[in-house]
């Protein structure tokens, strides 16, 4: 089980990494703080949907986004069917309709 870093730690590491200089790599400031590349690049990434500066395509979206996503799927679900079943029962009364020749 790896080691459970500090929040504060992990803040400061976000910080120090969100304020680099643009020649200084992810990786250079994951080595010199002893931590692994993708660690820190999962906390920027955290800390990018927190602070709501994400893009989202790229790097998933909010939990209440994605909580908001599956209701409005579940609507369109159901939109669909009622849709399907008027549709159903409109040419079915259609047909009954139909005068005999």
């Amino acid at each position: 089980m790896p080691k459970p870093y500090l929040k504060e730690f992990r803040g400061d590491v976000v910080r120090v990494a969100q304020n680099r200089d643009t020649n200084t790599m992810i990786s250079e400031i994951a080595s010199d703080l002893g931590i692994h590349e993708g660690t820190l690049n999962k906390w920027l990434r955290r800390a990018d949907l927190g602070a709501g500066t994400a893009d989202h395509r790229k790097s998933g979206a909010t939990s209440d986004e994605k909580v908001q996503l599956r209701a409005a799927n579940r609507r369109i679900k159901v939109l669909e069917q009622e849709l399907e079943f008027m549709r159903r029962a409109a040419a079915y009364f259609g047909q009954a309709q139909t005068p005999s020749k």
